[in-house]
């Protein structure tokens, strides 16, 4: 190899290289911005509600069981009883409240749900005394409903039979303390309660309910046409189009423990939950699209190479370094529009300026404007596989495969014929 081709390679390698470094910035610029992103998420959080998990209505009462005399006193132990319902239906309506922050959007709801609980058994609520001798007293049977965060709780009416009861506000359970209660009084044995509770929340991003009851029946509805439908639970039936969602669980104590744990008193519930979803997070797309960047630099300077190699063109390596700045440049115009724009609009004006540029460039370049529009056209195609590559999440990596596979068969069968030997020695080993 002669010196004039291996000093250009060595070139070509340092602006590669240079062009990386500029690739990590805007990389690093897409990081610092899904992080301001996350910090404007928090402040709507921390000024109104974050997401919500809901749990209730349930029965619960404080007892204590005393027992055999100890030294001056007697034996005693403290506890609480909690009794799900017999049978849980939810159903309200989820409406979608974008709050923003700068150029941030973050998606809140606002939500009107109705929960009917009904007990047909109350037996638990007059717990047995666990020690020989012991006898246990308990206090008021008290209907708790926690929410996660008690500030989304905009308006609340809780009946039975009809008659509005008096709320107030915290559980007075221990382990679930955000929320509402009321004191009922002793239900009589084979009667049957019912609480009817209409509730009017806002939160952030989610919406979980723990189906702790022996029957759970949840039905949903919403205008947001992307949710994520999380949780234990996916919904039995669901219907989602351009106009919104609808969604129906079911769920019994058999597929869930969620009754038994909230018994127990345990943090870990199971949950059936839908998330507002962005179908496209421009940072997230942006950040994917930038650790493409390298094959798109080393593609076009292939490319440009080969011309090289066929017409004779010599191309200086400041030459390949602005190609190469411009290619790099896309991502930072793509990240700065899709800020303010949706994100194909963004992508494709970002593309089309870039691929303009490129156009443009390469005809004074390559020596002429057929091979800068073939040129140009190659990178419209280029930046058209990188938006499939994008959009296509799940075959990216076989569609990625496939057209590396195709560029290299491509650049084979071009340069099947070629002498490499004599070429480096009369036509590269001039450039420079």
């Amino acid at each position: 190899m002669n010196q004039a081709l291996f000093i250009k390679l060595a070139i070509l390698a340092a602006v590669s290289l240079l062009l990386c470094v500029v690739l990590a910035q805007i990389g690093g610029l897409v990081g610092e911005r899904r992080m301001r992103q996350h910090e404007a998420e928090q402040s709507v959080e921390q000024s109104q509600a974050g997401p919500q998990t809901l749990l209730g209505p349930l029965l619960t009462r404080s007892c204590k069981e005393t027992w055999a005399p100890y030294k001056d006193g007697v034996q005693s132990r403290s506890f609480a009883v909690v009794l799900p319902p017999s049978h849980l239906q939810v159903g309200g309506r989820v409406s979608p409240d974008p709050r923003y922050r700068g150029l941030f959007k973050i998606n809140s709801y606002a939500s009107k749900l109705t929960l009917l609980a009904r007990w047909d058994d109350f037996d638990a609520l007059n717990p047995p005394a666990e020690n020989a001798g012991g006898r246990v007293d308990c206090g008021d049977v008290v209907a708790m409903f926690s929410a996660s965060d008690a500030r989304g709780l905009r308006d609340v009416e809780l009946k039975r039979d009809g008659r509005v009861l008096p709320v107030k506000p915290g559980t007075t359970h221990g382990v679930y303390p955000s929320g509402l209660h009321t004191v009922l009084p002793m239900p009589r044995s084979g009667e049957t309660l019912e609480l009817n509770l209409s509730v009017d929340l806002v939160g952030t991003r989610s919406l979980a309910i723990i189906p702790a009851a022996a029957s759970t029946a949840v039905s949903l509805q919403s205008s947001w046409p992307h949710p994520s439908f999380a949780g234990r639970f996916l919904p039995a039936e669901r219907d989602v189009t351009e106009a919104g969602f609808s969604a129906r669980w079911q769920v019994s104590e058999l597929a869930s423990s969620a009754a038994a744990d909230v018994a127990a008193g345990k943090k870990e519930l199971d949950t059936l939950a839908v998330e507002l979803m962005d179908p496209v997070n421009p940072y997230v797309m942006s950040d994917r699209a930038i650790k493409y960047g390298l094959m798109f630099i080393a593609l076009t300077f292939v490319t440009v190479g080969l011309t090289e190699l066929l017409t004779g063109r010599r191309v200086h390596p400041v030459q390949y370094l602005l190609v190469g700045l411009a290619l790099s440049l896309f991502f930072l115009l793509l990240l700065s529009l899709s800020e303010h724009l949706p994100f194909l609009t963004a992508y494709v004006i970002a593309a089309a300026a870039a691929a303009v540029v490129l156009t443009q460039y390469a005809a004074a370049m390559l020596g002429g404007w057929w091979r800068g529009l073939a040129f140009g056209g190659g990178i419209a195609l280029l930046y058209g596989a990188l938006y499939v590559l994008l959009s296509r999440e799940q075959t990216a990596l076989v569609i990625g495969a496939v057209l590396l596979f195709t560029v290299l068969a491509v650049v084979m069968t071009l340069t099947r014929r070629l002498d490499w030997y004599r070429l480096g020695n009369e036509r590269l080993g001039q450039a420079g």
